[in-house]
């Protein structure tokens, strides 16, 4: 796999290109997921023609259409903000980004929560940075996070997931919009798209077995855009208990009673949120090894990253 691009505000990578001229730096962001994937930097307030330092702004007004004034000097730049938005998002489009990661509380990046103060100045945390929100309106399909919410381990774990799968799936579609790509894809991400949602699972699997009515565009569209809303479902102990007890259903009839109950202990360990998920799916990766079982062997919810990000080593 090529590594995955993924757009991120430019302060989180340690540029000084903040208002006050700092920076945000993220350890994780830089050093740990900076292996693995190759990130597209992006500062709206310098890019725009900000210089640095410069004076701070928030938004200000109605929270649905908030305006970008300057904190001091009250300068609007709401246009300004929103026509290089506009040019920006073209340009990214050419860069095959699978996803983005937004600097919080930022008016111009906030993915969400983002201040937003009335004509008293009073504020209430319910807006969105304009290009934050210019940008997951027009690629409502991608993966975004903030780096706050990214320091939840479960969510962290929920974002990268997302982004991994959606490589698979376009270099998949690079070779080819063939009914057997597809049908491979689906066969490979079932049950990783059953820790999420099993409604989800139910419908696609749906829609490949109708793959014969429709045409192959609306297949293919159809079928990423729910998996998409599948993925962004977070996958829970319970979702997951569930599908740790589908795995071991294919070895009910070659698990010795020792292996049965010793399995069965530790998965309810995991439900009962005694041990971290990694326990129960290593012994169920050995005995996938153990009794070859061909189908298991090819799922991508066994490994859908690196196991050196660690992210179902949490409990």
């Amino acid at each position: 796999m090529e590594e995955i691009k993924l757009g991120v505000s430019k302060c989180l990578l340690g540029e000084p290109v903040r208002y006050d001229g700092g920076h945000k730096l993220d350890r994780f962001l830089k050093d740990t997921l900076g292996q693995y994937v190759e990130y597209v930097p992006v500062c709206p307030e310098v890019e725009c023609g900000l210089g640095i330092p410069r004076e701070s702004m928030r938004l200000e007004g109605a929270p649905a259409t908030p305006r970008l004034m300057t904190t001091r000097t009250k300068r609007d730049l709401t246009d300004r903000m929103l026509a290089w938005s506009r040019q920006r998002i073209k340009e990214l489009e050419s860069e095959n980004l699978c996803g983005f990661i937004f600097k919080s509380n930022s008016p111009s990046s906030g993915m969400e929560r983002v201040k937003v103060f009335d004509e008293q100045g009073m504020s209430r945390k319910i807006g969105v940075g304009l290009f934050a929100g210019a940008f997951m309106k027009h690629f409502p399909l991608l993966p975004v996070e903030e780096e706050g919410r990214l320091h939840d381990p479960a969510l962290r774990e929920n974002f990268i997931e997302q982004i991994f799968v959606l490589k698979r799936w376009r270099e998949m579609l690079e070779q080819g919009r063939k009914l057997s790509r597809l049908v491979e894809f689906h066969s490979r991400h079932k049950l990783l798209i059953m820790s999420h949602s099993v409604k989800h699972t139910n419908w696609l699997g749906k829609l490949v077995a109708r793959a014969n009515e429709i045409s192959s565009e609306e297949l293919f569209n159809e079928y990423e855009k729910m998996l998409m809303e599948a993925l962004r479902l977070r996958a829970t102990i319970k979702k997951n208990t569930n599908v740790a007890q589908h795995l071991m259903g294919y070895f009910k009839k070659l698990l010795t009673p020792d292996e049965k109950l010793e399995l069965l202990e530790i998965i309810d360990r995991y439900y009962k949120g005694h041990l971290p998920l990694i326990v129960p799916l290593t012994l169920l990766k050995h005995y996938v090894r153990k009794y070859d079982q061909p189908y298991l062997k090819q799922q991508c919810y066994l490994d859908p990253h690196p196991i050196e990000l660690q992210l179902r080593n949490h409990a």
